[in-house]
Parts: structure tokens; C-alpha cells; sequence
């Protein structure tokens, strides 16, 4: 299975400022402060990113193919999974202390947060692919084209229901404009290597 998804066919947790069709691409403006954060660390909770989200069923992937100028303070896009408010993972990259980033931040009630330099993925289109196990999410991510390395394992329950789609949010900044080329629906990853 390898489906587009339309630009229609999801939920906004949060309406960004800005949506825009650009050819078969989205441009998606977020608002200023937009973030996905639960307590651990800096104490306070966050639950206004903006992700536009369908379902993703065990046994299934999501990936999103976007492009964005990173330069402020934890701008950040990627893909969103959803369960509930206390149950999600954001993954993809992020601009943290004038670096580019690739990570996620894995919640269950609290959030944690990995991430790795990737500063020569700046400027470059980006691919962001999650594959939904009976117990995890599997992220994979890496330049368009290029091929995609192992970000995470995550614990995830297979019970839950849950939705995924692309994610953008701008902490510090107005104005984060990102722009996304693909959604897509596909198999999940056979195995881990």
C-alpha cells in the first residue's frame, strides 16, 4: 500500500495562522508560541501544535516530505502521532541553539526528548517516516531521496487509537512558514534493519 493522502483528509489539533494550497503542496504558517511539550524539565504543558492528523492503524506508516528555512529558536515541523492529550510523539527536526536537529519527543503523560545534529540536512527537503508496530513507533527520516536512518523506537500500545499527520510549530516566532509536498499512507516498516 502506498496512498496519498489529500490535504482535506485530516484535522488540524490546533488551527495554524496560515494554510494555503501551493500547486499539490501545503503551505502551512504556524502561530507564534505553538508547541507540543509536557512538564518534564521546564515544568509546563504545551498543546498547541498544529498537526493535520488521520488515522494510523497498527501495521501502518506515515511519512510527510517537506521544506522549510529553520532559523529561529525551536522552529520545528515533522510528523505528529496522536492518541490523546497525554499519549503523543512529535518527530522530525528542529532548530535548537542555531543547530538543525533530527529527533522526537516521545510522551506518555510526561515528554521526553531526543534529538542529533544534522546540520547539512539545512535547506534541503526533508522526509519524516513513522511505522506503527503491536508496541512501537519506528521513526525514520533523512534528505528526499537519500536513504532514510533509524531516529527512534518508542514504546507505543497497540490498543491505543491513534493519528498521524504533518506537524509545524514556532515557539519563539511568528512567521515559520513551512511547506509540505507530501503525505502519504503506506505499509509499515517490515523490520527495524
Amino acid at each position: 500500500m502506498r496512498e496519498r493522502i489529500a490535504w482535506d483528509g485530516g484535522t488540524w489539533t490546533t488551527p495554524p495562522a496560515a494554510v494555503r494550497a501551493q500547486g499539490d503542496a501545503l503551505a502551512v504558517t504556524a502561530v507564534e508560541g505553538s508547541d507540543a511539550w509536557r512538564r518534564t524539565a521546564y515544568g509546563f504543558i504545551h498543546d498547541t501544535e498544529h498537526a493535520l492528523i488521520a488515522p494510523l492503524p497498527v501495521g501502518t506508516a506515515m511519512e510527510v516530505v517537506f521544506e522549510a528555512d529553520f532559523t529561529a529558536q525551536f522552529d520545528q515541523a515533522g510528523l505528529f502521532v496522536r492518541a490523546d492529550d497525554e499519549r503523543w510523539m512529535k518527530a522530525g527536526v528542529e532548530n535548537a541553539d542555531g543547530v538543525l536537529g533530527v529527533g522526537a519527543v516521545v510522551t506518555d503523560i510526561m515528554s521526553d526528548w531526543s534529538v542529533g545534529a544534522v546540520p547539512e540536512w539545512a535547506g534541503r527537503p526533508l522526509r519524516v517516516r513513522v511505522s506503527r508496530g503491536e508496541d512501537a513507533l519506528t521513526v525514520r527520516a533523512g534528505v528526499d531521496g537519500e536513504p532514510l536512518r533509524l531516529v527512534r523506537v518508542a514504546p507505543f500500545r497497540g490498543d491505543l487509537d491513534a493519528q498521524a499527520g504533518p506537524m509545524v510549530c514556532a515557539p519563539t516566532r511568528a512567521g515559520l512558514e513551512v511547506v509540505f509536498t507530501e503525505w502519504l499512507h503506506t505499509d509499515a516498516d517490515a523490520s527495524l534493519h
